[in-house]
């Protein structure tokens, strides 16, 4: 089998099957209990605070685990609104974010909140200037994604975070880094982030769990509410399993992002080398984008069948426009591509684990669908 669907999600690694494993059968205590086998449960997730804190250049008090990214992005847009939306009522955002931002943006658009889209410009790109016009005393909320998980577009997220923090000093700025975790250096202050919503399973975790990271003296208001557990902002028994896995996967990516950056940017050029000599083939992607998720249009040839022809030859991708009933990603078309091109879209991710191999013959299968298949 040839993976090349990481942005989806990841391989768990040995090191956090190992930790969840060890967490379901001999540290299965609940990390509330006051006996012995409930404080081994809570040093256990204590442990994988620590590594997700520092690897944030924050403390653990900054880290609230939740059930995954999506859930960590629904508890900061809505907690920020409860918190501190009475008065100001305007919110700015990307118009690429992903589902998990752009829906519960259109629900708290529909609670009366002032929802402010900023686009690319003609030449694909985001500029910090676009969101700081954008902004204005009324903003409560800035929030854009670090990398866009379709195309790989590393957006400006430190140089408008800075620049809004300078002119309207009571803004609250949150950041979905999924695809940028563990690839890109993620350090909360450089950023200028508040809040920072993170995945385990897309870093090689295992699925059901994220984490909320939340700037020292930012209110955030519970959306689930019961036993008091993460400081009162997320109610539920914590998943010790999964959070242990989580945590070994940031214990061993930690000390390797440039390393795995360099080895993952020369399979990306790699790539993009095989696919100049394929006729019709076109990257959707930045060059100086992540080399992580490589997004590209197959000659005109719809996605779905392309897709399913390569998992004929056991090669994963993914569709990169919503081809289902007939749309095409809004994500896409706000950075130029639309309809056929869009409607071929592909969606290569890689992790350090890809081999140059792996992207030569997914190059071959491609070359030899688009010569066989049908549009």
């Amino acid at each position: 089998m040839i993976y090349l669907d990481n942005a989806a999600t990841t391989k768990p690694c040995p090191e956090a099957v190992h930790a969840a494993l060890e967490a379901m059968t001999d540290n299965f205590g609940n990390p509330s209990s006051l006996h012995r086998a409930g404080l081994n449960a809570q040093l256990a997730v204590d442990r994988a605070r620590k590594a997700i804190a520092d690897s944030l250049g924050a403390t653990p008090d900054n880290i609230i685990f939740t059930s995954g990214a999506t859930e960590s992005n629904n508890l900061a847009l809505r907690g920020i609104s409860a918190a501190y939306g009475r008065k100001r009522r305007r919110i700015v955002a990307s118009a690429v974010e992903h589902a998990s931002v752009e829906e519960t943006l259109a629900d708290l658009e529909s609670k009366g909140f002032e929802v402010v889209r900023v686009s690319p410009r003609e030449d694909g790109r985001f500029y910090p200037e676009d969101f700081l016009a954008a902004c204005n005393e009324e903003t409560v909320l800035l929030t854009m994604m670090y990398v866009n998980n379709e195309t790989g577009y590393i957006l400006p997220v430190k140089e408008t975070f800075t620049a809004a923090k300078r002119r309207f000093k009571d803004i609250i700025t949150h950041t979905d880094c999924v695809q940028a975790y563990m690839k890109l250096p993620v350090k909360a202050n450089q950023l200028g982030a508040d809040l920072i919503s993170l995945s385990g399973h897309k870093i090689h975790g295992v699925k059901g769990v994220g984490a909320l990271y939340i700037r020292k003296g930012v209110r955030v208001l519970p959306v689930v509410t019961g036993g008091k557990q993460e400081k009162g902002i997320r109610s539920g028994t914590e998943s010790v399993p999964l959070i242990c896995a989580f945590g070994a996967a940031v214990e061993k990516l930690s000390t390797t992002i440039s390393e795995r950056w360099e080895h993952v940017t020369s399979l990306k050029t790699r790539l993009t080398e095989l696919l100049a000599e394929i006729e019709g083939v076109e990257v959707n992607s930045p060059a100086d984008g992540s080399p992580y998720v490589v997004n590209i249009s197959a000659a005109g040839k719809r996605s779905e069948i392309m897709l399913h022809y390569l998992e004929g030859r056991d090669i994963y991708v993914s569709s990169g426009s919503a081809c289902s009933k007939g749309q095409q990603s809004g994500v896409l078309g706000q950075f130029g591509i639309t309809g056929k091109r869009a409607d071929s879209a592909l969606r290569i991710s890689m992790t350090a684990d890809t081999t140059e191999a792996e992207i030569e013959a997914f190059a071959q299968a491609l070359a030899e669908g688009i010569a066989s298949v049908r549009g």
